[in-house]
């Protein structure tokens, strides 16, 4: 390893299905040492997964890196949003955590909006309405149909908070993550009692939230990792203001986010409030909001189109007439948790590339019909599209965007965005920078810009069209055995 020119720190990356660790020099933004590690989620009606999976991929991830871990002074971790994790007295989980991505809890979303003021109450409050997605109708699901879990449960916390809780021994969370459980009020930007009475969870069983810049603790003696007795622990985020982070955002610069879920968001120096659920209003790791709409189908659902098809995932063929609503999952964006895939205006002479490329167009209409009211008004809005996540560099998914947003699309050279965050948070509370401008000093938002083309918007009304006179189908109840 050649010498670093400033300190070392590590930024943690855990996702859904895996785990990855960088190690950056946090004068130049260079990545000296990687690792990568997986875990599993549980298939069916739920989506779960065993916390302890997720320090172990941390261990496995960090044990990679070799001794620049160890060299390391300060670390961050970034973990997928919303996550429910219940844990005992010992700090133990009391059962698998249900993920962002378990949509069993659609009916407690439903109910809580109505007992609680309605949809305005929710949004003026919390900043979003419940959805399937958000941790306070997981937690109101569990003490419905598994009350003994919610009786054993002596700590709450999200994924990012039990690894970060690992670390230093100290419960804690950050504004960003915490904005996206319901019970954060971010107005006031202290937990809600009222919600939390409402929901019956006290809170005394939840960490505290760490103020931007604020260390959250130090390394403590009793772990496995490869890191030194008093290392710095950021106060981690949710893996999309980690990505924020990751890219150095100004507010008003839109971003598209291709994972196996698919975000568009933008920092926004305004408090947002979407009464309709679409977007959720979200705040950024650093004193910002962060407005954020958030599909449930993408990368995934696309590839396994794909793979039901027999195709490679960019056999894509123009000329479709076809529509296809990729929502295998359930959908969030548009609201529709019981939903599944709906395929229309099939004929004999459509091709299986066709069916690939209307998989792509149906998964980014979603995604591009929320863009407008994630934006300020006074947003640009012939600013480039920065295209981020494991699909952004696919031509297909780089195609179709530009072809249905009109917009120039820049795709960032720079990978692991979400790591890349958490480790600028890690410089920050070295140095005492703004972890964003940390970012820009590094210049991860840096790539290739491709040009814009004329939008599509035939292709974008008849998808509106179907997904209108569809409605009645996808929001009934699907039989998932």
């Amino acid at each position: 390893m050649s010498a670093a020119e400033g300190p070392l720190v590590v930024g943690v990356d855990s996702s859904t299905q895996s785990t990855k660790a960088l190690v950056v020099d946090a004068a130049t933004g260079r990545v000296v040492a990687t690792g990568q590690a997986p875990h599993t989620v549980s298939s069916g009606a739920g989506r779960e997964s065993d916390p302890h999976q997720w320090w172990d991929a941390l261990c496995e991830a960090l044990r990679q890196c070799g001794e620049a871990a160890h060299e390391a002074a300060a670390v961050s971790v970034g973990g997928q949003q919303h996550g429910l994790v219940t844990l005992d007295e010992r700090g133990e989980p009391v059962r698998p955590a249900l993920l962002w991505n378990d949509v069993r809890s659609a009916p407690q979303a439903r109910r809580l909006t109505e007992e609680l003021g309605g949809a305005k109450f929710w949004a003026e409050r919390t900043g979003s309405v419940p959805a399937a997605s958000f941790t306070v109708t997981k937690w109101a699901w569990l003490a419905e149909h598994e009350p003994e879990a919610a009786r054993a449960t002596k700590a709450v916390r999200l994924p990012h908070d039990y690894l970060t809780e690992r670390l230093t021994g100290q419960g804690t969370t950050d504004r960003g993550d915490a904005s996206g459980t319901g019970w954060w009020a971010s107005g006031t930007e202290a937990y809600d009692d009222e919600i939390l009475a409402h929901v019956g969870l006290d809170p005394a069983l939840l960490p505290r939230v760490v103020r931007p810049g604020e260390v959250a603790g130090t390394v403590r003696d009793s772990h496995d990792l490869p890191f030194s007795k008093g290392t710095l622990v950021a106060p981690g985020t949710g893996d999309n203001a980690a990505a924020a982070l990751g890219l150095g955002l100004r507010p008003g610069m839109p971003v598209m986010s291709l994972g196996t879920s698919g975000t568009v968001y933008a920092v926004s120096q305004r408090r947002p409030a979407d009464p309709s659920g679409t977007v959720a209003g979200f705040a950024d790791a650093r004193g910002d909001w962060l407005p954020l709409a958030c599909t449930l189908n993408c990368t995934l659902a696309v590839d396994r189109v794909a793979t039901l098809l027999g195709l490679d995932r960019e056999a894509v063929e123009p000329g479709t007439a076809v529509t296809l609503l990729p929502f295998l999952d359930g959908e969030r964006t548009p609201n529709l948790p019981n939903a599944s895939g709906l395929l229309h205006g099939l004929r004999h002479d459509t091709t299986a590339g066709q069916l690939l490329q209307a998989a792509y167009d149906g998964a980014v209409h979603s995604l591009l019909g929320a863009l407008d009211l994630v934006l300020d008004q006074d947003a640009d809005p012939s600013a480039p599209l920065l295209l981020i996540g494991g699909g952004a560099r696919g031509r297909a998914w780089q195609q179709t965007v530009l072809r249905l947003s009109g917009r120039p699309v820049q795709v960032p050279e720079a990978k692991e965005l979400v790591a890349l965050g958490a480790a600028a948070q890690a410089a920050g509370v070295l140095t005492g920078e703004d972890p964003a401008a940390v970012a820009r000093r590094w210049n991860t938002s840096a790539g290739p810009v491709l040009d814009s083309v004329e939008r599509d918007e035939e292709t974008l009304a008849r998808i509106a069209g179907v997904l209108s006179d569809a409605a009645p189908l996808l929001e009934r109840p699907t039989d998932t055995h």
